[in-house]
Formats: structure tokens, sequence, C-alpha cells
């Protein structure tokens, strides 16, 4: 597969949660928090759910380096799993007063287009909103799935920026 010379960046954000009622799960769903997440288990995680869309800035960390971000205060991983079998998972980032950052948000490429990535992102952006919150943030790019941007747009999250830059890939 050929590589795009240039890559869109696309900024979202929330400035208030959702008024919409929370949508109903998909049956044997179940969101777990991952407290003490491993370094082989989040590694699992990351490529299992990014490997296919060009996920590269944690894997260049060693153990102790990705260990110290993923455990940071602020951090918090929600694993999803379908039928028991981890099906994706979420990364906010509460270290900013005030504002979240959905760092990672996907699923495994085998449960892509089952109903499960709305809801997950709908359970993950009303997780996020707490007292205090004022901003939830995130951005995709034209190297995530293709259905990234729509889906974040379809749980409220509004365009506020988008860039054009050279692939750093290639």
């Amino acid at each position: 597969m050929s590589q795009p010379a240039e890559v869109t960046t696309t900024y979202l954000e929330m400035l208030a949660p959702p008024r919409s009622s929370p949508r109903e799960a998909t049956p044997a769903t179940l969101v777990m928090r991952c407290e003490q997440p491993t370094a082989s288990f989040y590694r699992f995680l990351y490529e299992g759910v990014g490997g296919p869309w060009q996920w590269h800035d944690r894997r260049k960390l060693g153990d102790p380096e990705l260990l110290a971000v993923i455990r940071s205060p602020g951090i918090e991983i929600y694993v999803l799993y379908s039928k028991g079998t981890p099906a994706g998972y979420s990364e906010l980032n509460f270290s900013q007063r005030g504002q979240a950052k959905l760092e990672y948000f996907g699923l495994f490429p085998e449960f892509i287009g089952h109903g499960l990535g709305v809801w997950f992102l709908d359970w993950t952006v009303r997780q996020a909103w707490r007292p205090g919150m004022r901003r939830l943030w995130v951005h995709t790019c034209t190297l995530d799935h293709p259905s990234a941007l729509p889906v974040y747009q379809k749980v409220g999250f509004q365009v506020y920026n988008r860039v054009v830059a050279p692939n750093p890939y290639l």
C-alpha cells in the first residue's frame, strides 16, 4: 500500500457534555479501567488497535519510559471487552486542569463494523465529563480509519482546526 505524500490532521473538541441519552450497550460488552497496565499489555492494545493505522509514537519508548507515561497521574486507560475478548481501548489524559484529551481510541480490526465503535466512544466521552471539566478534545488524521472523523462528529465533537503537513512516515 503506498503512502500519501501529505497527511491532514483534524482537531476536534467538545465544550459541554452530551445532552442526549447514553447509547444502548451492545450485548456481551464490558468496559474495565486498566489501573496498573503492564508495558506488555499496553503494547498489545496499542499495536492491535493502532498497527493498521500507522500509530508509531509509543513504539519508540522503552518499557520504563512507556510505564512512566501510561501510569502517570491523570492518565486513564479503559479496555472494551466483547464476549470476554479485548475489542478496543481508550486513553484519556486529564493532566491539564479543566480539560481532557482523548489520547488514543480505537478497536481491534476484527471488531470494526459491528456497532461497538460509536457506543464505546460515547461511553468514553461520558466517562471524561466530570465536575470542573470545560473541554474534551481529540485529533485524528487521514492515516486513521476512514470512519474515525465521522464517528467523532457523530458523538458530538466539533472541528476547530485542520493542518496539512508532509507525511512523517515517508
